[in-house]
């Protein structure tokens, strides 16, 4: 029987940094997660400075030998409408390849992994939890994403969720796709829903090409996805006959009324698994790694005490760095004309675009950061 103070369910940047903060202060931790490293995943891929700056990354070192894609303008535009590029003239936000940036935290937390192997049973025991049979731990944290079995264990409706869905694809480009590519590595481009419920993006990573999809409804996602990818061979940046494998996902907006519960006695949730994307762009990662540092502050206040009563402290925590309602837009049709009518204006107007959709919903350069120790 292995045991452990701590055992991660899941090695994403959530999993990752709490596991490391948590080894560094002296507790014995264990990390598991299903796949082995480096993994692919489903990820538009794209960090602001913040995420760096939390995680005290120098931007020069980690490049060496990893994709690290200054961003310095975006080029917006309604999906089949006229886009507009607002430059910023300096590096704002960051491109990744999710299977380099998650295998360098995974790396550097320096905890001991089991990988390859699912937490497929979870048993709660006096004092702690048996997983699979042969791992004993006095603390469970959920890292697992989306369908993290945490999370199913604590009550979430794994599938009953109005979730977000994204499909996303990644591959390196061949010599005729790089001429056809037209955008530029550091113009990424966004491609809003007519209907406001989701967007598309094109980004581009050095030799590397990133397309996907994001809707606020599941209903006929590949079909929105197949069109989207339609319109950009007809624009000539995709070739004739383009396939790709597409991956999907799904996340959750915080709600702190209406989601799922990131607490039990014994057991917490971090990043997608608690559901904490923002609500305009869908960004998951800087969410997950600042709840993983919350969650870290919580565990070792708790001193080795997991009940219920010592972890409430986080469920605050979380309240007061994402807000304390709900962050989902209503359904009715009268909302839905209000929205494709906001967001033409929007998308139509180079200083709202600047100040809300770029620097408010993607860049969030308001935000203050929670800062790893």
């Amino acid at each position: 029987m292995d045991s452990c103070d701590v055992l991660v369910v899941g090695g994403g940047p959530a999993g990752s940094t709490c596991a490391g903060k948590l080894r560094r202060a002296g507790l014995d931790v264990l990390l598991l997660d299903k796949e082995q490293f480096p993994r692919q995943k489903a990820c538009a891929g794209w960090i602001t400075p913040a995420v760096l700056d939390v995680l005290a990354i120098d931007p020069e070192e980690y490049r060496q030998g990893r994709v690290l894609q200054g961003i310095s303008s975006f080029r917006t535009s309604l999906l089949g409408g006229p886009g507009l590029v607002t430059d910023y003239g300096k590096t704002v936000s960051y491109g990744i390849r999710r299977c380099e940036f998650d295998h360098f935290l995974l790396q550097r937390s320096g905890v001991r992994q089991v990988l390859g192997e699912a937490a497929a049973l979870l048993e709660r025991k006096e004092g702690g939890w048996i997983v699979n049979g042969r791992i004993q731990a006095r603390l469970l944290v959920g890292a697992g994403g989306h369908y993290c079995p945490v999370a199913r264990l604590l009550g979430a409706r794994i599938g009953r969720e109005a979730a977000i869905v994204a499909q996303a694809a990644e591959f390196a480009m061949s010599p005729d796709q790089e001429r056809l590519c037209r955008t530029p590595a550091e113009t990424p481009e966004l491609f809003f829903c007519r209907d406001m419920k989701g967007y598309g993006w094109l980004f581009r990573k050095g030799n590397f090409l990133n397309i996907g999809l994001g809707r606020m409804d599941k209903v006929n996602l590949s079909r929105h996805t197949g069109d989207f990818c339609r319109y950009l061979v007809q624009r000539g940046d995709l070739a004739a006959g383009f396939k790709a494998g597409f991956q999907g996902h799904a996340y959750l907006l915080y709600d702190r009324e209406g989601g799922r519960s990131c607490l039990g006695d014994g057991a917490l949730l971090i990043g997608d698994a608690a559901g904490l994307a923002h609500p305009q762009s869908g960004e998951g990662i800087l969410p997950a790694i600042e709840s993983a540092l919350l969650a870290a502050d919580t565990i070792l206040a708790a001193k080795g005490d997991y009940r219920l009563d010592n972890l409430e402290p986080y469920a605050e925590k979380l309240a007061g760095r994402f807000g304390g309602g709900s962050m989902r837009c209503p359904s009715s049709p009268a909302f839905s004309r209000f929205s494709r009518f906001l967001g033409a204006k929007l998308l139509s107007s180079s200083w709202l675009t600047r100040r809300i959709v770029l620097e408010r919903w993607f860049l969030q350069s308001n935000h203050k950061t929670h800062k790893a120790a």
